[in-house]
Parts: C-alpha cells; structure tokens; sequence
C-alpha cells in the first residue's frame, strides 16, 4: 500500500479513532466558507450531508475552468467537498423543507451560509428548528452578520476584504490594492466556525441543549487585522501597503536575487546580527542605526536599500545554501510546481490522490493537522451531484422507495 494511500483507508480501526465519528452534519452551505467548515468537520469523521438545489447544485460544480482532465469537474469543487454526501433536494417546496426537518432531528450540527432572514422566511431558520431539534448546534456564516445596517447585504470574500481593511494593506508600497491569491476572508470565517463549533458540541456534553453561532466574514476580517488593528486603536496609526515588508520588524520581507526571490525574517536584535555575520557586513549590525528593531524600522528604507543590492547578487538557491543553518527564518518564494514537488511536502504525502467515477485521478491537498491516534483522514472523494439522495431518504430517514420515488418524479429531489 503506497504511504500516499495508507492515510485515506477506511476501516474500523480508523473509524474508532475519528474524534467527531458518530455525529452528523447538516450541510445548507456553498462557495467557499461554510464548504470549506464542513469539510474540516468531515475529516474528522462526521458524517457531512450536503443538501445542494437540483438544478446545478454548489456554484463551484461550475467554476470552471480548470477542471479535472477532460471531465465536467471542477478543480474548485474538489478542494472543498471531500468526506461529504451530497443529497439534492429543493428547498423552496413544502416536501423539500420537510425533509430537511427531519434530517435535523439526526443530525447535531446545521451549518448555512444564506443571507440572514431568508431560512426564516422557508421555516428553516434557528427559532423553528430549535422547537424541533433542540439539540441542534445552528452555525449560520454570512457576509455581515444577523444585526447592523449591513446584514442584509450579500458578502463575497473581496467584498469582506474591502470593507474590513485588508485590502488597503495588500500590495505594493504606493500601488493600488491588491486581492490575496485566495479566499482568505472565506477560508478564516471557516475556520472560526469550524472552531466555534467545536467549542458548542463541548457545552452540549455538559447542557444536552445545543445554539446558535453566528460568523461573518466583515467581524472575522476585522478581527484578523491583529497587529495593525491594534496600531490603529492604540497609537492613531493608518497603515500602508508594504508588500512582503512587515509594518514593525526589518528586515522581514522578500528580497529580490538575481533569478527570483528570498524571504528574511528577523524577529529579534540577535537574529539581525547573524544575518549581518553571514552577509559580512558584521559593522552593520553595531551602527547605531540599526542595532536595534526599533531603529531599523525608524531607518528602513537605508537598510533594505542596503540588503537588496546584496541579495541581487546571487541566485535564490545559492542563498539558500549560504543560509542553511541559520537561526533565523528565511525561504524561497516558490511557484506552484516548486510547492509541489518541494521535497518536504512530499515527504509528509500532503497530497492525496482519489478514485472519481467521472474524472478518473483526482489529487486533493489532504487535511494538514496530525493526530498522534490518526482520525483526520480522508473517507470520501468529492460526491456527485445527488449521488447520495437515495442513501439519505431510505437509510437515515426511513422513507419507503415509493415516496422517494414519488418525490423524484415531482422534482423534490433528485
């Protein structure tokens, strides 16, 4: 058995050691945020169902191109539905809210990203299901959250990133603003929903009553800005955008060589003066100046205008090597393909590759947090669009193969 495999097998033993095996999750999410929550719940064994609308399903089915080889599948999709079943059901029908009444009576966990008031409006919001199922743990993630004048508004990630600040740090110094290369609104709202939670399914041990969660990309992005919000609220100060520089340690930013670039990072006085030493400009070091993080910061321009004719002078492997040793951080600024075949990621088999029924080989980054039992491990490829809506009805919900059936042909399901 290939180590690439040996994590994504299913057994038992496996199943015995899955922190949430045994729970269930009622998945009402889609994009980026509450996909990427649940998938973190489905790698440590819930059970996740993915409710999508039987026209088209999740937007990212769609999202395209890439998609994987010649298939319809989407790269997107793919790297945020692992360890899910995907059940097709239409919510804007009686019998489609119905079912998904009773799928929360099994489950212990209902995660939604619609815009607020609007599960309400189709008897599904928290108020009703709390009657029905009071265990329920209801995590709704949203643009702006339940209250304000914003919270009816729709949110995407960049929309989250503008209005909360980050956008006006990112990029160039004196350029325009500049989006990160991925969702990172998203990806930290999902995150602190998947940890909230966690946290809910804790107090219930002890309550037997579950709640609701709200999370929204505006708080999370606001409350991401840490040091800089900080400056701000404490010393007046606005930031600027600084690139790959840091707003209060130099040198900590990427330099350019002379086929790409490096990054340094040096977090303290005795950090600055062994990147001086290796550099072999030991005299830097002791320049009042310099001698301190507080005077390099006062003095950053001179410094880093010092460093970078330094590190132009050679290729970025070559101060790879020089560096090797050194008590401070520093790497490469790698593009995809040196990610991938960077020889400390394929010796961890971070990537996992899967069997999918339509587009053959599939290659997902696998879950990056380590247990020392195991039980954070791929179960399932990403589904197929309704591939488990029979599975759902008849084996958790008990309905006969004539109503499913029946739901089918009038379009409630699929």
């Amino acid at each position: 058995m290939s180590a690439m495999w040996r994590r994504s097998v299913c057994g038992v033993a496996g199943a015995l050691r899955d922190p949430l095996s045994g729970s269930s999750v009622l998945d009402l999410t889609r994009v980026v945020a509450g996909p990427f929550c649940t998938q973190l719940l489905g790698d440590l064994g819930a059970k996740v169902f993915k409710v999508e609308r039987p026209a088209g399903g999740d937007e990212t089915r769609r999202w395209g191109p890439p998609y994987v080889g010649d298939s319809d599948v989407t790269c997107y999709f793919v790297c945020l539905n692992r360890n899910k079943m995907s059940v097709c059901v239409d919510l804007k029908t009686p019998q489609g809210i119905s079912i998904i009444h009773d799928l929360a009576k099994k489950c212990d966990i209902l995660v939604e990203n619609f815009v607020p008031g609007k599960l309400d409006e189709l008897g599904l919001g928290y108020e009703k299901l709390k009657k029905i199922a009071p265990h329920l743990i209801y995590c709704s993630i949203t643009g702006f959250g339940p209250d304000g004048p914003y919270s009816k508004k729709p949110g995407y990630d960049v929309i989250a990133a503008g209005y909360g600040g980050l956008l006006s740090i990112t990029g160039d110094e004196g350029g325009g603003p500049v989006k990160p290369g991925v969702a990172m609104t998203d990806i930290a709202t999902g995150l602190h929903a998947y940890g909230s939670i966690m946290a809910a399914m804790l107090l219930r041990q002890r309550t037997g009553r579950g709640q609701k969660i709200d999370c929204n990309l505006l708080s999370t992005q606001v409350g991401s800005l840490i040091n800089l919000g900080s400056n701000y609220l404490n010393a007046g100060e606005i930031p600027g955008r600084l690139g790959t520089a840091h707003a209060s340690i130099v040198p900590y930013q990427a330099f350019h060589t002379k086929d790409g670039y490096i990054i340094i990072g040096t977090g303290s006085d005795e950090q600055f003066r062994a990147l001086c030493s290796i550099l072999n400009i030991k005299h830097v070091s002791y320049d009042e100046k310099f001698s301190s993080n507080k005077m390099r910061v006062k003095n950053r321009k001179e410094l880093l205008s010092l460093l970078e004719s330094i590190f132009s002078t050679k290729t970025t492997d070559d101060w790879l090597k020089s560096l090797k040793g050194s008590p401070f951080p520093h790497g490469p600024v790698n593009e995809f393909d040196k990610v991938f075949e960077d020889e400390h990621i394929r010796s961890i088999n971070l990537v996992e590759e899967l069997d999918h029924p339509t587009a053959g080989k599939i290659k997902v980054v696998g879950p990056p947090t380590k247990f020392s039992d195991g039980g954070n491990r791929i179960r399932m490829r990403p589904p197929l669009l309704g591939e488990h809506t029979d599975e759902t009805l008849i084996d958790v919900l008990g309905y006969d193969k004539d109503k499913v059936s029946s739901l089918r042909a009038d379009g409630i399901v699929c």
